[in-house]
């Protein structure tokens, strides 16, 4: 499929060809979501944790005389069932992540590839390239009407392009080793530089 090329000042710069299998699959929403669902849940800190009764702090001293008193027998104010005593089997670190096979995940990225394309989202620019200024790039943003959109260059993002991009609001950059699934549906508008679609092509054939 052949998809038209723009400059950041809106300008035409002629045509790109888009390989059919990488951005003209029906998106499938179960894909999508298994590796949206991977990489947030490999995310995760997974430092939660709660004291049990061995680690909060409170005297070990029995509170109360075992027999006599007309109540229940207790030996510690650590116990579970008294206030600002231990946790149980409360949260404990771990991790949250889970495999996914890598077939899936390079599948997951060229569906949500082809669902940019398929909601007319997807625009390929020349070149990511810049005077390093933030107030001029928000203005060729604004022009181009991009509120919430993610650029992904080639190999390597060009310096003075991500010093500019690092101040507007958003607006984010990536090199194409960096593309993800999440990422890519997150934004309304995904932007390819021509690098960018060389560099996706030759990762996921």
């Amino acid at each position: 499929m052949k998809l038209d090329v723009i400059n950041l000042d809106g300008g035409s710069a002629g045509e790109v060809e888009l390989d059919e299998a990488l951005f003209g699959l029906e998106p499938r929403a179960d894909i999508l979501h298994r590796v949206v669902r991977w990489q947030r849940n490999k995310a995760q800190a997974g430092t939660h944790k709660v004291k049990t009764r061995s680690e909060v702090s409170y005297s070990k001293k029995k509170i109360y005389r075992q027999k006599g008193t007309g109540g229940a027998r207790h030996g510690s104010r650590n116990a579970p069932i008294f206030r600002k005593g231990g946790i149980y089997k409360g949260p404990t670190p771990r991790s949250h992540g889970h495999e996914l096979p890598k077939k899936v995940r390079k599948l997951g990225l060229m569906h949500a590839l082809s669902s940019k394309v398929k909601d007319g989202s997807l625009v390929v620019i020349e070149a990511a390239d810049c005077d390093g200024k933030s107030k001029t790039l928000a203005k060729q943003v604004a022009n181009l009407g991009w509120k919430r959109a993610l650029i992904i260059d080639g190999a390597e993002v060009n310096e003075n392009f991500a010093r500019a991009a690092a101040n507007i609001e958003g607006l984010d950059v990536l090199p194409s080793q960096g593309a993800n699934v999440y990422d890519i549906l997150k934004r309304d508008t995904l932007v390819l530089t021509k690098a960018g679609v060389e560099a996706l092509e030759a990762r996921l054939k």
